[in-house]
């Protein structure tokens, strides 16, 4: 590998190299932190110095040779076609620039002499034209507004992040040097200190080797994350004459952005996924393709299958086709999985009951420009949910198992026809049902297993199991849900969240219904038959309540509530319909003990056969 270190004080640095921002580089992100660190490095150094030797009276430019070397850091540049590009250190380098713009205004403010010197390490000129030496294209008129007004007013709207943070920054430092630059005197000290005595290390790469050092190079104020670092990996194999003419750093941006404007950094959630929905067959297998995917992607198991390493070609195909495709089928995931969407509800579904397993077995089922795409999420987010709640509902459900048993129907449904995903999916769900209950099932769904589910299951799956319910209701009585998905599964406050409340209260006149057995009687009322979806904590009745007072606190609230009530059922035609349609044993309960109780949960059983059919 050819590098070549060239130490350089900021005065050689800025001299007449314009700096182009190479592909891997973010976008100027550093926020306060950083540059406050940066700022509080210099001046405590110089502040030292300059106590030290303020009362010299020796020529300045002959005085700053006295001050020690002051270490700022490495960066890296690549040369290509008479260009320097940034590979690393942009977000130190733009800091300095912002120093230098506001070191600019104080020569003026000062009347100092030094005005001229300080302009040419901001900008060079070429006839008209103001090149600045930091050449952020896309934020120019920020630079040149901060270059030219040292009172500027702050934007209401940015372009992108390094607008914000070129102006947030120059104020930040802008009170900074206003606070210890109070004298011309110790100002121009500064000046000279700054230019001739601070010093950086370039490292010019060459373009072969700019991806090996991308990684191991960082800013030591904002590490780079995975995706970055494969960023850089990658397109720093392509020749920069391909990635103009095939748009492929705006591509890479593209989806990256639109993923991460969803949420933070979702895009090495997105790569986690990819990589383990087509190479992970086992959990173990998924071990190894964790926040270093990106170091992953190039060892020798899959690093032999993707074949990205030092493949120009492949890069390319990879980069124009995988991703793409794929990136672009997981935004839409993500998008569903926000949302209430008509014909993809139980993506919804799943993310309510943080079943976050839908995202890698639809990537895995959906082979490249899949023809199939839209049949497969529907399909795999309807197993995904029917798969969870029938474990959970027939306790059956282990997450450790659970797990594993993912990445063996990962592995069976990758690429697959829509046609063989049910059958794949039962096969597991009956030998999970089957290990868990240490009986031999020939169902996905019995009665048998269904009968004490109760106030044991998860709380959470609790909530939705019943606002599938009402959903259920809803949707078949041609009615409006009361209340959204959202406050019934996932809201517990105590204003518009729900909780589980028993029908059967704790006292004498309910126990004496099951022979005043306490054992029996809490077994039983424990049930999902005997238990009912609340909102707040103001109904949550007391424990001596009788059912005929509870019985009245039930009108209004949820429909599955209400069907105890009788005027549930008075000229409700829709309702009437519904039982018909599917035979459901619905009646209204004056009284409620040990068999209607049963009958509640037989009646929870029938509707959840048809919701999970």
């Amino acid at each position: 590998m050819d590098v070549m270190p060239d130490k350089q004080n900021i005065d050689n640095l800025f001299s007449n190299t314009t700096y182009y921002i190479d592909f891997y580089q973010r976008q100027y992100k550093w926020n306060e932190d950083p540059v406050n660190r940066l700022l509080e490095d210099i001046f405590y150094k110089f502040n030292n110095q300059y106590e030290l030797y303020k009362e010299k009276d020796i020529e300045l430019s002959k005085l700053i040779e006295r001050y020690a070397w002051y270490y700022l850091n490495t960066y890296v540049t690549n040369s290509v076609d008479g260009k320097v590009f940034i590979v690393d250190g942009q977000q130190r380098l733009t800091t300095l620039t912002l120093i230098l713009m506001k070191l600019r205004h104080l020569a003026k403010r000062y009347n100092s002499g030094l005005e001229s010197w300080i302009s040419s390490k901001i900008v060079g000129h070429s006839g008209f034209t103001k090149v600045f030496w930091m050449n952020h294209e896309q934020s120019k008129s920020i630079l040149e507004k901060i270059y030219e007004n040292e009172k500027f007013k702050l934007s209401n709207t940015y372009n992108n992040i390094t607008d914000m943070n070129l102006e947030n920054n120059y104020l930040l430092i802008s009170q900074w040097l206003d606070r210890e630059l109070d004298s011309k005197k110790k100002f121009e000290t500064f000046v000279f200190y700054f230019l001739k005595r601070l010093v950086l290390i370039n490292l010019n790469v060459e373009q072969i080797d700019v991806p090996m050092v991308f990684e191991v190079i960082n800013d030591r104020g904002v590490r780079l994350k995975p995706h970055e670092i494969l960023k850089g990996k990658l397109l720093g194999q392509i020749d920069k004459d391909e990635l103009e003419e095939l748009k492929l750093n705006e591509l890479w941006d593209n989806q990256v952005n639109k993923i991460n404007e969803l949420k933070d950094n979702e895009i090495d959630n997105f790569f986690i996924y990819y990589l383990r929905s087509k190479f992970a067959n086992t959990s173990n297998d998924s071990r190894k393709i964790d926040r270093n995917y990106h170091r992953a992607m190039f060892t020798d198991d899959i690093g032999r299958l993707l074949n990205l390493s030092h493949n120009q070609s492949s890069v390319k195909s990879f980069l124009q086709n995988e991703f793409k495709y794929y990136s672009d089928l997981y935004y839409k995931i993500l998008i569903y999985s926000k949302e209430l969407t008509e014909g993809f509800e139980d993506i919804y579904y799943n993310s309510l009951v943080e079943m976050d397993s839908q995202f890698l077995l639809i990537l895995s089922a959906c082979r490249l420009n899949d023809p199939q795409e839209e049949e497969k999420i529907k399909r795999i987010s309807y197993e995904v949910n029917r798969f969870f709640s029938l474990l959970q509902l027939q306790r059956s459900y282990d997450s450790n198992d659970f797990n594993i048993c993912i990445y063996k129907i990962n592995q069976r449904i990758r690429e697959k026809d829509v046609s063989d995903i049910r059958d794949i999916f039962d096969e597991y769900l009956m030998q999970l049902i089957s290990d868990n209950r240490g009986l031999k099932v020939e169902s996905p769904f019995s009665y048998g297993l269904f009968k004490d589910a109760g106030i044991e299951l998860n709380k959470r799956f609790r909530r939705y199991f019943f606002a599938r319910i009402e959903h259920f209701i809803a949707k078949n009585t041609n009615l409006s849900m009361k209340h959204d998905f959202y406050d019934l599964v996932v809201n517990t406050g105590s204003v518009n969240g729900f909780h589980i409340e028993h029908i059967l209260a704790n006292n004498s006149e309910n126990l004496s219904k099951f022979n005043n057995d306490k054992e029996l009687f809490e077994r039983e009322r424990n049930r999902l038959g005997g238990l009912l979806l609340l909102k707040g904590k103001d109904n949550i009745s007391s424990n001596n309540e009788v059912y005929a007072e509870k019985l009245k606190t039930y009108a209004n609230t949820l429909y599955w509530n209400e069907t105890l009530r009788e005027d549930s059922y008075k000229s409700k035609l829709d309702f009437t319909n519904m039982i018909k349609k599917y035979n459901l044993k619905f009646r209204p309960m004056n009284e409620f003990g040990p068999s209607e109780l049963e009958e509640r949960q037989r009646l929870l059983y029938e509707m959840s056969k048809i919701i999970w059919k």
